[in-house]
């Protein structure tokens, strides 16, 4: 991709903002999994935001509107549209969408188990890296 950006000023200011968001989510979720004994479902959810953010920065970028939704599979239908390669990646990230609310509300629930949520991680970082690679350097790409 080339290194000029030919986005506005507010959108570009936008992008870097979803994927500096992006990043705290991961960070999040990386601390979340460190901890003694491992919070799970908050790491599970910092994976299925970090996923959430990246995507919605990427369709800023390619000035693709989109719905306030934390649907993973509908975000990636549309990236997948801009960029047919981002499919591998995405794949093992469409089902953290549960993770956005399960956990968040009391009630009942079992806690995944530990490779899960370090599965999640993996498959989340390795698709915001892909997807930051598709984004000129100037935006954190």
């Amino acid at each position: 991709m080339k290194e000029d950006c030919s986005i506005n000023a507010d959108s570009q200011s936008e992008v870097k903002e979803w994927l500096n968001r992006a990043r705290s989510d991961l960070r999040a979720a990386k601390v979340d999994l460190a901890a003694d004994p491992p919070l799970i479902e908050d790491a599970l959810f910092h994976c299925q935001q970090a996923s959430e953010k990246v995507l919605k920065g990427f369709l800023t970028f390619h000035g693709k509107p989109f719905e306030k939704t934390h649907d993973l599979d509908r975000l990636a239908q549309v990236c997948e549209g801009i960029l047919p390669a981002l499919a591998a990646v995405l794949k093992p990230v469409r089902p953290l969408t549960i993770f956005a609310w399960k956990f968040r509300y009391p009630g009942p629930s079992e806690s995944p188990p530990l490779k899960e949520a370090k599965d999640a991680l993996t498959a989340t970082i390795k698709a915001v890296e892909r997807i930051r690679s598709a984004l000129p350097k100037v935006l954190g790409g």
